[in-house]
């Protein structure tokens, strides 16, 4: 039987077990106190706004435990939730209003200028609300809720599997960011896949830094650990002295990051001392992570491992087994319980063993499809399959890699170049911090590689010793012909290297090639 509000039944399984904790004061919030905290909220938007079946109700905030309340109350009113990116810009937040339509938008004080500018052209949204604390009082509708009765009872409303509860963006690289519409069966499967094949259970404590306008915040472990009565440890954003703090006092067991955090984690004085013996596994998402990074958490006894998710499908989707960790370095493992996979080339056959094909996911977690976007949903979601774009490698065994994005990938003399496999080895050369890869044209070879470096502290590495070091570990038509040191690299809200704004920057000139 479909239960759809899972947020009440795990109140009354476990209604004393601690469900939240606010990192920033330390408060903790049982189950029991949690669901009374969302009935009142979802008693106040239905009769205080009307807020009904199949509204959307946006979202502009950073993390905290309101977040989550506004998040499980549309889930128990049968409204859709609007998550939005608050590192856009006032015009992309605009057309991304205006394609939805919400009843109303609540948001965070860091937003109000942002709001402020949104309120004059976005007449359609009924009602703006604060989430602050500070601004609370004079807010009518989050004055109702803190009033209302948790006992009362909603209005009926009966939800379906099929019936959106969340809009959440992808990364947006090509144009406005498109809206994957979750279901109520998706994020559902998403939680069950992840505890069965994840071995979660009720005493796993994760770290929530992760943006929750991604989906990645939301459903890598937030959604689950409520499924299986866990602990999530709510973080305004990511700092790592504070990651260092909360694996030591708090009992974290799971850690979900981007590889930016675990490189940045990793170049902290505190690296050193830092135990982890407490955690079951810590796991990297969200773009390539560079094959040093597992091997200096490996020395620390940490089952570390890549993982491969993205925002059309749960996230999750692979588990690779602890005892596989360090025998197939890299590799994301098997598809998860309720997941089917198949890897095709360009003519939509199965590739062979061992060969790169675009990877295909079939599975009740993968979206509806993108809301108000019937064209873009046809491309990607073909006869019952969703079409990743991602590019895949199968070993003789099963186990499954990823190789890079079928747009990331570039072609030099004939010969295709997979960009994260270049990254991980110049990871690997000394004095290197970070890497980014991207294929710029060439009149002779059509692309070349172009490698922005970022240096570590102090380091004093030239082009030509990038070079020498990629010389010795790639074949020669993979090893970039352009070198260019920078103190940053550009990132996605997401954390994942902007490759669109890298090759944007070369565009029109080019350095001076490097020889070696």
């Amino acid at each position: 039987m479909f239960v759809a509000d899972w947020l009440r039944k795990r109140a009354q399984l476990s209604p004393e077990k601690t469900a939240l904790i606010d990192q920033a004061t330390g408060r903790q919030v049982s189950y029991r106190a949690w669901d009374q905290q969302v009935q009142r909220l979802a008693l106040s938007l239905q009769k205080t706004l009307g807020v009904g079946k199949g509204d959307r109700v946006a979202i502009l905030a950073m993390n905290c435990i309101e977040y989550l309340d506004v998040f499980f109350a549309c889930g128990r009113l049968g409204a859709i939730l609007q998550n939005l990116n608050w590192r856009l810009q006032v015009r992309e937040l605009d057309a991304l209003i205006a394609e939805c339509r919400p009843v109303a938008l609540i948001y965070g004080e860091e937003f109000g200028d942002a709001v402020r500018s949104l309120q004059g052209s976005r007449a359609e949204v009924g009602t703006w609300i604060a989430l602050t604390k500070a601004i609370r009082s004079q807010d009518p509708l989050l004055s109702v809720s803190e009033a209302m009765d948790e006992r009362e009872s909603l209005l009926p409303v009966s939800i379906a599997p099929d019936d959106p509860w969340l809009i959440c963006y992808t990364g947006g690289t090509t144009g406005l960011p498109k809206g994957a519409t979750l279901t109520h069966g998706n994020i559902l499967a998403n939680a069950i896949n992840t505890i069965i094949s994840w071995e979660l259970d009720a005493h796993d404590v994760a770290i929530l830094n992760a943006p929750l306008f991604h989906v990645g915040g939301l459903n890598v472990f937030t959604t689950p650990l409520v499924y299986a009565g866990g602990t999530s440890i709510v973080c305004k954003g990511f700092e790592v002295g504070m990651v260092f703090d909360l694996v030591r006092d708090q009992g974290v067991t799971v850690f979900f990051g981007v590889p930016t955090m675990f490189i940045l984690m990793q170049e902290d004085p505190r690296w050193k001392a830092a135990d982890f013996s407490g955690t079951k596994f810590v796991i990297s998402g969200g773009a390539p992570c560079p094959l040093p990074v597992f091997e200096r958490f490996w020395e620390k006894g940490v089952h570390f491992k890549t993982g491969y998710g993205l925002t059309e499908a749960g996230p999750n989707n692979f588990w690779l087994p602890k005892e596989d960790i360090e025998r197939k370095p890299g590799a994301v493992g098997f598809p998860l319980m309720h997941v089917e996979i198949k890897v095709i080339d360009e003519d939509g056959s199965r590739v062979g063993a061992d060969e790169v094909g675009e990877l295909c996911l079939r599975g009740p977690h993968v979206m509806a499809g993108y809301w108000q976007r019937p064209e873009a949903s046809a491309e990607v979601l073909r006869e019952g399959w969703l079409h990743t774009g991602d590019l895949v490698r199968v070993d003789a065994e099963g186990y499954v890699s990823i190789v890079g994005r079928l747009k990331d990938m570039y072609i030099s003399g004939g010969e295709n170049v997979y960009p994260a496999e270049i990254e991980s080895v110049l990871h690997e050369a000394e004095g290197v911090a970070e890497a980014a890869v991207v294929g710029v044209a060439d009149a002779r070879w059509g692309e070349v590689g172009l490698a922005l470096i970022r240096r570590e502290e102090g380091a004093g590495c030239t082009e030509q010793d990038i070079l020498r070091y990629a010389q010795a570990h790639l074949a020669r038509y993979k090893i970039p012909r352009y070198v260019v040191f920078s103190e940053a690299l550009p990132k996605t809200s997401a954390g994942k290297l902007d490759k669109k704004a890298i090759k944007a920057r070369f565009d029109h000139e080019l350095p001076k090639p490097i020889k070696i």
